[in-house]
């Protein structure tokens, strides 16, 4: 099990280096891409000597996340190759994706651009973020080019949101002990179980923790 920080500032970052955690991500993405690369140098030395994983992020992600909003972008190659050639773990890199609900006049994923970044950073794990409502066909394709890593958050909120409304508008927390926090709650993370179930039977990842 892996202690992960999504989405630091740097500041954030290094508090999370201090509490213990083992994986961190910071998000270096709405600086000057020479800031990013200073940042993110500095954090690559800590994290190598600790033994953490280290993620960064080229090309802003569409959305809100954690107070950072970004319109969507499509991440520079030849960026994502500079911080990828820093030796950090695993490469978020902006191809059109975004946090939260996708609007309908979304674009879809650019495989061009992932397929560039791949070319140029190589071997380099990449991170998709924003995995809800993207279509199973373009997870796919996105796995294929290189994609190792997928976050799914929102799906999961919506997941438990029903399962727990379902349970709150049946009465079921009116009978009995119905009102138990360990009662009330529980169809909302078996809700949460099952999406991420079958989310790991789309992206392949059955088997090989």
């Amino acid at each position: 099990v892996a202690l992960h920080l999504d989405h630091g500032s740097f500041e954030g970052a290094k508090a999370c280096i201090n509490a213990g955690f083992s994986s961190i991500m910071f998000d270096g993405s709405h600086y000057p891409i020479a800031e990013n690369i200073a940042k993110t140098t500095q954090l690559v030395h800590t994290c190598d000597v600790l033994g953490l994983s280290l993620e960064a992020e080229v090309g802003s992600i569409g959305g809100e996340e954690d107070g950072v909003i970004g319109a969507g972008e499509c991440a520079d190659p030849d960026e994502c190759k500079a911080i990828a050639d820093l030796g950090v773990t695993m490469l978020a890199a902006g191809i059109g994706n975004i946090h939260g609900k996708y609007p309908e006049n979304w674009a879809g994923l650019s495989f061009e651009t992932l397929a560039a970044v791949k070319e140029k950073v190589g071997d380099m794990p990449l991170v998709l973020h924003g995995g809800t409502g993207i279509p199973a066909d373009m997870i796919k394709k996105a796995i294929s080019l290189g994609v190792a890593k997928i976050n799914v958050n929102t799906e999961c909120q919506l997941a438990f949101q029903a399962a727990t409304r379902e349970y709150i508008e049946a009465g079921k927390d009116l009978q009995g002990k119905g009102f138990d926090p360990r009662k009330l709650l529980a169809p909302g993370f078996e809700a949460i179980k099952a999406t991420v179930k079958e989310k790991m039977e789309l992206f392949g990842s059955i088997g090989k923790a």
